[in-house]
């Protein structure tokens, strides 16, 4: 039986890569070989940019009704490709069953969400400084645009790269990444199918080789008006530092380090298995994924009791042979390699384990929990993206503030406590895009998106305030006044 092929999608055409070249997609828990993928030459994502450009000059025109019909159209067929999301994100990432809601029933959801923010898609109008005068200001699309996109939510993290851009106005040319090209075709597949004219939305990928020169190559084009990347920090700061080069505007969904404050008056039971539950979803390779928590001192033996046990009973390995396994392998051996070096750097600093073994079966580690981890460890300091929470016990709640504050990472926290002003207060005094209280931190609201504050998370949001840009024309009066200069001769 063939391999699946993913193709490149230029100009409203499924096509090879111009060169013929093709890479290998491996599954995280055998190794094997589960599919191919064209590898672009510099000369498709050349034409990809151009496709991007000839369509932008009539989309960015186009009726506001056309670009949220086409959405809700591809919301619609999106929800009938359930079988073929699952099949390609659990081969290409060792998605779980628990994490397909994320890259399917959610990203349905979210779709037609976006289609009707064509309704912010607006202007004001206001009186000139000279009098008869009047001047309006136009939200506008930016123009072709790149968007770099991750594997851990390959169809969730596409999506909104690709729609929100679209329904501004924009072009967009999507560059999959390596590990799951299949799983980022689908939102392109039902785009097309959707209507979507051709050159609106173009994909390419590339082999882990070529990756660095065809990026480099697309934002070096002036034809590109602005780059979005979800990744690590350490790939987001060289995108950043590309784009600079040119001027040219990013919004970078990095990292994060999700702290949760515990207090003493806390609901320990269900603040434990939210903890749990954000901690190892999709074995902790989430943005969102709880990795410090900071517990007061009261409530301190209660939650570590309950969070070793659930920790204990939480057993990774491959969920779709083993039914004992919770959750999968990591993304490749050296995702839990790195994992483990944070891990050991810890311990010989005087961590202490509280479940798991420093072990490693291929790209599958077990679930650890982790006490005596401080601020300038590694394992503080750097996202393990992995099934890995530490624990830190405080006495107050200014403690408890400073150490959730003490990261680089600003994406998201939690706060757990009875007290409502107390739980406003603490929010408040977190520095994160998402303060959640009484509830996990892997999350997301409809009316806003998790963005960074700087720093190893980055910035800038997917909404339509930065995809669009304002402008202003101005309707002087019909009646001359007296220009400078010219009116004195």
């Amino acid at each position: 039986m063939a391999l699946p092929f993913t193709p490149l999608y230029i100009d409203g055409q499924w096509r090879p890569s111009s060169t013929g070249a093709t890479f290998d997609v491996h599954n995280p828990n055998t190794g094997k070989v589960i599919g191919k993928a064209a590898a672009a030459s510099a000369e498709d994502c050349a034409a990809a940019v151009q496709a991007a450009a000839r369509a932008f000059k009539t989309w960015e025109n186009s009726p506001l009704s056309m670009r949220r019909d086409i959405l809700l159209k591809a919301s619609d067929i999106l929800a009938t490709k359930e079988k073929d999301v699952e099949k390609a994100i659990r081969e290409e990432t060792s998605a779980t069953e628990d994490w397909l809601w994320a890259n399917h029933g959610w990203p349905v959801e979210q779709l037609r969400d976006i289609a009707s923010s064509t309704v912010l898609l607006r202007g004001e109008t206001a009186p000139s400084i000279i009098p008869g005068g009047q001047t309006f200001i136009q939200r506008r699309a930016i123009g072709p645009v790149l968007s770099i996109v991750p594997w851990n939510a390959p169809v969730i993290l596409t999506l909104r790269a690709v729609a929100v851009p679209i329904v501004c106005g924009n072009t967009v040319i999507l560059k999959t990444h390596e590990v799951s090209p299949r799983s980022q075709a689908v939102i392109v597949e039902a785009f097309a199918e959707a209507g979507l004219p051709n050159g609106v939305l173009n994909l390419i990928s590339a082999n882990r080789e070529d990756s660095p020169a065809r990026t480099t190559e697309i934002i070096a084009s002036p034809l590109i008006r602005k780059v979005n990347f979800t990744g690590s920090d350490a790939v987001g700061k060289l995108i950043a530092k590309e784009a600079a080069k040119y001027l040219k505007p990013c919004v970078l969904e990095l990292g994060g380090k999700a702290p949760v404050v515990v207090l003493d008056d806390a609901d320990i039971p269900r603040a434990a298995r939210a903890i749990a539950s954000s901690a190892l979803l999709h074995s902790g390779q989430i943005c969102m994924s709880t990795e410090r928590v900071i517990v007061q001192r009261g409530a301190a033996d209660a939650l570590l009791e309950q969070l070793t046990s659930l920790f204990k009973r939480i057993k990774a390995g491959d969920p779709h042979l083993d039914k004992t396994a919770n959750i999968a392998a990591m993304f490749n051996q050296g995702s839990t390699e790195n994992a483990l070096g944070l891990l050991k750097d810890a311990v010989k600093k005087g961590a202490k384990l509280l479940t798991g073994d420093l072990s490693r079966q291929g790209a599958v580690m077990q679930p650890h929990l982790v006490v005596n981890v401080k601020p300038g460890m590694q394992l503080w300091d750097r996202e393990s993206f992995a099934p890995v929470a530490v624990v830190a016990v405080v006495d107050t709640v200014d403690e408890a503030v400073d150490l959730a504050n003490a990261s680089d990472y600003s994406l998201i926290s939690g706060i757990w406590t009875r007290d409502v002003h107390k739980a406003f207060d603490v929010a408040s005094r977190i520095r994160a895009s998402t303060n959640n209280i009484n509830g996990p931190t892997v999350h997301v609201e409809l009316v806003r998106e998790n963005g960074g504050l700087g720093g190893s998370t980055g910035y800038g949001v997917f909404m339509v305030e930065d995809w669009t840009q304002l402008r202003m024309i101005v309707l002087h009066p019909e009646q001359e006044p007296p220009y400078p200069i010219t009116a004195k001769l």
